[in-house]
């Protein structure tokens, strides 16, 4: 990534945080940027590479660190828990994240990355492949639904037992 790409990147992120995804133009960040809407092309072919670049920033920014410590379920616990935390540090990070539509480098990485753990337990890839989505999307659809309710009572206990079911379908229905 170039310099300039990533200085667009770094904007559109900070605009996404102070305005929210609906209010989220090629033009404001242009004029954020100091440039004309066109010259963002230059950087990124069109908005929805830009928008998936920002998923992709937020996945890598979510994964970042040492993976986590334990059996599998503690490690897909921790995952859960940091991917619901990068939602959930950006305003409307969590429906941006539903929204992506070519999922770059880090989110590829990422699944596989879990898919290999549940095929490492014992599960088929095909198995494997459809608990991380189930979890995933339920980490997204958990952390929507938290950020269209805006502040209030942190919902962590909700979040885990909610993963707690996930891992438990997991281990009664794909690792037999």
């Amino acid at each position: 990534m170039s310099t300039r790409q990533a200085e667009v990147l770094r904007a559109a992120i900070e605009l996404l945080d102070e305005v929210g995804l609906d209010a989220l133009t090629t033009r404001r960040l242009a004029a954020r940027l100091g440039v004309q809407a066109g010259a963002l092309y230059r950087h990124y072919p069109s908005k929805r590479a830009l928008l998936d670049a920002m998923v992709e920033h937020i996945v890598a920014e979510a994964g970042a660190g040492p993976p986590p410590d334990g059996d599998w379920a503690a490690q897909l616990r921790t995952l859960a828990k940091g991917m619901r935390r990068g939602m959930l540090a950006h305003r409307d990070g969590a429906r941006l994240m539903a929204t992506f539509q070519a999922p770059g480098e880090a989110a590829r990485a990422s699944f596989e990355a879990l898919v290999g753990l549940l095929v490492r337990a014992g599960a088929t890839r095909e198995d494997a492949a459809v608990g991380i989505d189930t979890l995933v999307c339920f980490v997204n659809g958990f952390a929507v639904e938290e950020q269209a309710r805006g502040a209030g009572a942190p919902r962590d206990r909700a979040f885990e037992a909610g993963v707690d079911v996930i891992l438990s379908g997991i281990r009664t229905s794909i690792l037999v």
